[in-house]
């Protein structure tokens, strides 16, 4: 997925074709954000009624089908409704693969695998990027729509590869299938009987976010939604202005961007080391220290001290906010039972893109405003104290009747 950040080559070269002005070329950038907060949102949730198998390569097939059509456009508006479409799909393939393979993973190693499996997510936009400035000059910007298609030609692979949820077999009553699958994963189980399939019936609602606020899940729904909300602003207001204000801080253009690379970098770290953390002790403690400390260190990047310790800074914020979005998604999946974790996964993600649409927002408001630069950094580290408090929130139950014992 290509997103406009800065002046890039295939923004540049779509600017230049179309005439476009910056608001435009960004308004294009953020459709496809749009996209993916209503993908997340509702192929998120049908999933948990139809399949995270069925969602999953449907969700393939729009995002990878419609970045295809996309070199295809002649105007901004056909060139809108392809993004809008294929970030549907990329919005909605998120909370079904992390949702499938929190059920698969071994427990002791959860958040570790899910945070790998996040971090190509990471290696691929970075990838994108530096393919696009190698070939684009040359070929053109309709190149790396084209290249899209990718996923679209693997479909056939995916699709015998890919497994059901084990959960929705058994609720259709595939015990077959789910014993073929338990064979792959223990054949020595299998072969000795030692083993009974049972099925759990659970009554959903008809409307399943309704779910996500019963049995006493409506205060950590909502911290989910505040932490996954802040996180994404802080991680696209520091992706779409942290070159901006290196360089009004006086560093050069080149090192503003070499500070961007560094920080997705740190995310990359900060997934790997932090799902490994959370597996040795508990995820909710480590996501509120990484949220403090990468409040702590976006707010002394607004104060000029040595070039390798703002670098060792920016990583740190990497880590803290890159990082922890890929948390998030794996105590989310934790935290919901079964039939409603794509639906908690999908919202949590949903209002996040509300986020991220609002972060660079912020910048350009903060950047308009002209305040000393280091009262910049300090409004972007503000979403990580909120987030580490929405956090701490998680799993509390303030409503919760107590029976005292009273003796006769």
């Amino acid at each position: 997925m290509v997103v406009f950040k800065g002046r890039t080559p295939l923004s540049n070269s779509l600017m230049d074709q179309w005439q476009l002005t910056p608001i435009e070329a960004g308004s294009l950038g953020s459709i496809a954000l749009f996209g993916m907060m209503v993908g997340a949102m509702t192929l998120g949730t049908a999933s948990d009624k139809f399949g995270r198998k069925k969602m999953i390569l449907l969700c393939i097939v729009l995002f990878s089908l419609f970045t295809f059509l996309c070199g295809f456009s002649q105007t901004p508006a056909q060139f809108a409704v392809m993004r809008f479409i294929a970030g549907l799909g990329i919005g909605g393939v998120m909370p079904n693969v992390v949702a499938l393979i929190s059920e698969y993973a071994p427990k002791k190693i959860r958040s570790t695998l899910v945070a790998l499996m996040f971090s190509g997510y990471a290696v691929g936009g970075m990838l994108s990027a530096g393919l696009g400035i190698w070939i684009v000059p040359t070929w053109g910007w309709e190149i790396m729509f084209y290249l899209g298609c990718i996923p679209l030609i693997l479909l056939p692979l995916i699709m015998k590869l890919l497994p059901e949820s084990l959960g929705f077999l058994l609720r259709d009553n595939k015990d077959n299938q789910v014993k073929t699958i338990l064979a792959k994963i223990d054949p020595q189980i299998v072969a000795t009987h030692q083993y009974e399939l049972v099925r759990q019936e659970v009554v959903a609602r008809k409307i399943p976010i309704l779910d996500l606020f019963s049995e006493k899940r409506a205060i950590s729904t909502i911290a989910f939604w505040i932490s996954f909300f802040m996180c994404l602003l802080m991680v696209y207001a520091l992706g779409s202005w942290l070159p901006k204000l290196m360089q009004t801080a006086g560093y050069p253009l080149k090192s503003g961007l070499m500070f961007l690379f560094a920080m997705n970098i740190g995310g990359m770290i900060g997934a790997i080391l932090g799902g490994h953390m959370s597996d040795k002790f508990n995820l909710k403690s480590v996501l509120v220290t990484f949220f403090i400390l990468g409040a702590i260190a976006i707010t002394l990047l607004g104060f000029r001290s040595n070039t390798y310790f703002l670098y060792f800074l920016v990583m740190i914020a990497g880590a803290a906010t890159i990082g922890s979005q890929i948390l998030l998604y794996t105590y989310v999946a934790q935290y919901y039972p079964m039939h409603i974790r794509s639906t908690g996964l999908g919202w949590a993600s949903g209002v996040g893109r509300i986020g991220a649409i609002v972060g660079p927002m912020l910048g350009g408001v903060l950047m308009q405003l002209s305040l000393p630069h280091h009262q910049n950094f300090m409004a972007f580290a503000v979403p990580g104290i909120i987030a580490a408090l929405a956090i701490a929130l998680v799993g509390l139950k303030f409503y919760e009747t107590r029976k005292v014992a009273v003796k006769a």
